[in-house]
């Protein structure tokens, strides 16, 4: 190794192991986290309120999503029995404790709740947005949201209000931290997992052929709420 570059790299080593050092990468990182730069956001992301929900539908039924809307969050065990029949759907339901509050009684539904197991048909879940741009809805786990529930059953059925429904990703992750300092966390407070899911699961990995549910569920039915302040 010539000296110079052994003069370089022991520059380096003493640099990034410096007290400094380390003290200005941390307050990088924690002044990225306080301020939330925003990025460049294409022309799609940036469509007025108005047009959003309409985009979004199209949006998710372009990568096989089904959609409804309804006018109250008292109409959801309604609707979901209705998809359920009409899609001659198992009636055995798992869902998001963050629904516990929902009526089931006048529909046929076997409901429980909690995490997802290997043997659970049908999950419903709530999304704390969704993404105009995309299609895109967004969930982040805890207790009263179970990650599992996104993945493991062959059908998802997810919750949306229309207010929470935003033109771009970066918005989304705006929404959430307003959401979450509401919940008292602090402003910096970041999930141990967001999940964007955009449309059932797919590859074409296989011969180039697009196949759906090979890594998750097979379908995924979004329930839009027109209704504010659910």
């Amino acid at each position: 190794m010539s000296d110079a570059r052994r003069e370089i790299l022991a520059k380096i080593r003493t640099t990034r192991s410096s007290p400094n050092a380390v003290k200005n990468e941390l307050g990088t990182m924690r002044q990225r986290l306080q301020d939330h730069p925003v990025n460049l956001i294409p022309a799609r992301g940036k469509k007025p309120k108005s047009h959003r929900v309409a985009q979004f539908i199209d949006e998710a039924e372009r990568v096989n999503a089904t959609t409804c809307r309804i006018s109250r969050f008292d109409d959801i065990p309604a609707e979901i029995a209705r998809y359920l029949a009409e899609h001659n759907l198992p009636t055995r339901l798992k869902q998001a404790p963050s629904l516990a509050t929902l009526d089931w009684k006048n529909t046929l539904i076997d409901v429980s709740q909690g995490v997802a197991s290997e043997t659970d048909e049908v999950s419903l879940t709530w999304a704390v947005a969704g993404v105009a741009e995309t299609g895109t809805l967004v969930t982040y786990s805890g207790t009263e949201n179970p990650t599992t529930l996104n993945f493991l059953p062959p059908v998802h059925v997810i919750v949306l209000r229309t207010e929470d429904v935003v033109g771009a990703y970066e918005d989304a992750w705006s929404l959430m931290r307003e959401k979450l300092k509401n919940k008292d966390h602090p402003n910096n407070f970041i999930p141990r997992t967001v999940n964007f899911i955009t449309g059932p699961s797919r590859t074409g990995d296989i011969q180039q052929t697009l196949l759906l549910g090979i890594h998750g569920p097979q379908r995924l039915h979004i329930v839009i709420i027109d209704e504010e302040d659910t």
